[in-house]
């Protein structure tokens, strides 16, 4: 795996491992899986998956925003974004990770 990034190839490489079964398939998995998710937001569904999070897909009204470089005022058009929100049991197994890597840190 790729320090600090998870990439599809990672998670084809970690089913591979995992399952047994080949990188086509593996990769035919993930891939089936991320397009299943994000044709569930693109409808504006709610994708929860247990003990990991909820993704979410909220609107944003127009607004005026601002040319930083510039000052001028620009209009920022209406979308929709997606948002996540972390279960209570992912927050707590990251900071678990995060206090083991403390104390290890310390010694």
């Amino acid at each position: 795996m790729a320090e600090g990034t998870l990439t599809r190839a990672d998670l084809t490489d970690a089913i591979h491992r995992s399952l047994g079964i080949s990188r086509n398939e593996s990769s035919d998995f993930v891939e089936r899986i991320l397009e299943e998710v994000a044709a569930s937001l693109e409808q504006g569904d709610t994708v929860k998956i247990s003990s990991f999070g909820t993704f979410t897909v909220r609107r944003k009204k127009e607004r005026m925003g601002r040319n930083p470089k510039t000052g001028e005022e620009v209009p920022i058009t209406p979308r929709r974004v997606v948002t996540f929100r972390a279960s209570h049991v992912l927050k707590d197994n990251i900071n678990t990770a995060l206090t083991g890597r403390n104390a290890a840190a310390a010694e």
